[in-house]
This record gives structure tokens, C-alpha cells and sequence, in this order.
């Protein structure tokens, strides 16, 4: 898909919970290595704590992660 095609991703910080990311976007490692996305959504951790990052895997629920306005 060419650039000029690709939806504008647009990111939601949901409250005490994940980054919700949505539209096209390449993921990268710090390296530049690519991250494969399996889904148009994504959710990305903000806690520290998932066992599957960058993806959150609600672990944030269980040790009461909030976060601020």
C-alpha cells in the first residue's frame, strides 16, 4: 500500500489502562527492527508490566496501574 493510501494512525491514552493505537503505522524496536501487527488495533503497554510487550496484556488491571488527566 502506498504512503499517500495509508489511514492516519490516531492514538488514545485510555484511563489507568493502555495506548490505543488505530490506522497504519509501522512498530519498530529500538534497534529498527520491525514489530509484526496481527490487528488494525493495537493496544500498546504503558504500565511496565506485560508479559507481551509492547502489547499490553492487562496486567495493568491487576496491580492497580493508574494514571493521571
Amino acid at each position: 500500500m502506498s504512503d499517500l493510501n495509508r489511514a492516519a494512525p490516531r492514538i488514545v491514552a485510555c484511563p489507568n489502562g493502555p495506548l490505543l493505537v488505530r490506522g497504519e503505522l509501522d512498530l519498530v524496536t529500538p534497534e529498527g527492527d520491525p514489530i509484526e501487527r496481527k490487528r488494525r488495533t493495537i493496544a500498546l503497554c504503558r504500565c511496565g508490566v506485560s508479559s507481551i510487550k509492547p502489547f499490553c496484556d492487562g496486567t495493568h488491571k491487576a496491580i492497580g496501574f493508574t494514571t493521571t488527566e
